[in-house]
């Protein structure tokens, strides 16, 4: 009952039920990611008049964050090769970087020196700045 409720009124946690509505009615699965999240495309690979291709979507596990996607099924979500990571032997290049939370509005978000949410000092100018005049 619990995630009934949840499905329904929440969509920032997994799917809503419209989703899963629609998922069950036109979709087809394609492969699961190692986060647990679930990708579908329209069945049959059919083709969307409004769009020109075939739709593609995923399910998160847990709460929906597009960057838990990783670069592989980044890839295939939008259309860079018809091909999905499950079907082929798939290897990250050696510059795909492992997925890091997006850490903006928490504890852990990046904050220059400067920064009125970083302690410490704002460095001192460097006077190599020198500003426009418009009578020059």
């Amino acid at each position: 009952m619990r995630n009934f409720l949840l499905q329904f009124f929440t969509w920032w946690n997994g799917q809503t039920l419209g989703t899963r509505i629609y998922t069950w009615r036109n979709g087809e699965k394609v492969g699961t990611d190692e986060f647990g999240n679930t990708y579908y495309r329209t069945r049959g690979g059919a083709k969307d008049p409004a769009l020109g291709h075939e739709r593609r979507w995923v399910i998160y596990k847990g709460e929906a964050e597009a960057s838990k996607i990783p670069p592989g099924w980044y890839g295939w979500m939008h259309h860079r090769f018809d091909t999905t990571p499950a079907q082929e032997d798939y290897r990250p290049r050696e510059w795909e970087m492992p997925h890091q939370p997006n850490a903006t509005g928490t504890a852990n978000a990046y904050r220059p020196e400067g920064s009125v949410l970083r302690s410490g000092e704002r460095p001192p100018a460097t006077g190599d700045y020198e500003p426009w005049n418009p009578a020059r």
